[in-house]
């Protein structure tokens, strides 16, 4: 995907900013925009949010995404189950997901994981260091040992989640509790990478680290060229076979 440009869907709830002063006065734009502004002029990138028709996820959406960014809280029931199945298909086929913050607990993930997605949480404006487990992961590149956050809400382990296939980031709270908060994981030919760091109340998508890390992220989790396994059954066998008496 280096000599390519990466199509990005950027989806965003966009609940929070339109009906809380506090976000609206953080993200007047939407998170969305933010997290746009931090992946550069390398992708092209369309936005889509809940209260768009068919959540602006529409199949000629879908098949010119390369990697779908997800950010949702507190309407995680309104997502169409039509269209859930949509991008886990798509996911299957090799679209890159990336899932950040309380997306942990959207339907797709769920999906994806086949686990509740649980865990423990807290606001109290604590802070958080995200240390970097595998450095030489494309995802840590040019992020340093740590990333440290003066505030953020706190999740706890134990998050319910199958093992990673690979456990990049964990996070430290300053109330004591560690969280796995950045997890690779493959489903069919996609790529996916969970990010714990983005409440709403907190200006972390201008983070130039939380930034970096969702930008390596997303050229991670591009696809690569492949063909689609073939499953099923009566597949024409590459050899001969002798009939048997």
């Amino acid at each position: 995907m280096s000599n390519k440009r990466i199509k990005v869907t950027i989806w965003n709830e966009f609940r929070h900013e339109k009906h809380n002063d506090s976000v609206a006065a953080i993200y007047p734009q939407g998170m969305h925009t933010a997290i746009a502004e931090g992946l550069g002029s390398d992708c092209d990138i369309t936005f889509a949010t809940l209260d768009d028709a068919e959540h602006g996820l529409t199949e000629a959406v879908l098949s010119e995404t390369d990697v779908l960014t997800w950010w949702g809280h507190g309407a995680h029931d309104e997502v169409s189950d039509e269209i859930v199945e949509c991008v886990y298909n798509r996911v299957l086929r090799g679209m890159g997901l990336i899932v950040l913050h309380s997306g942990h607990f959207s339907k797709i993930f769920k999906k994806l994981m086949g686990t509740s997605c649980d865990l423990k949480w807290r606001e109290a404006d604590e802070k958080e260091r995200i240390w970097v487990v595998k450095p030489g992961h494309p995802i840590a590149e040019g992020i340093g040992e740590y990333i440290e956050l003066p505030q953020e809400e706190m999740y706890g382990e134990h998050f319910d989640i199958p093992e990673p296939d690979e456990l990049v980031m964990v996070s430290w709270f300053e109330g004591g509790e560690v969280f796995r908060s950045g997890c690779c994981y493959t489903r069919g030919l996609g790529k996916i990478f969970y990010f714990r760091p983005g409440h709403e109340t907190y200006p972390t998508y201008y983070n130039p680290q939380v930034r970096k890390v969702i930008s390596n992220a997303v050229n991670w989790a591009a696809p690569v060229k492949a063909d689609y396994p073939r499953y099923g059954h009566a597949v024409p066998s590459l050899e001969p076979i002798k009939e048997k008496n």
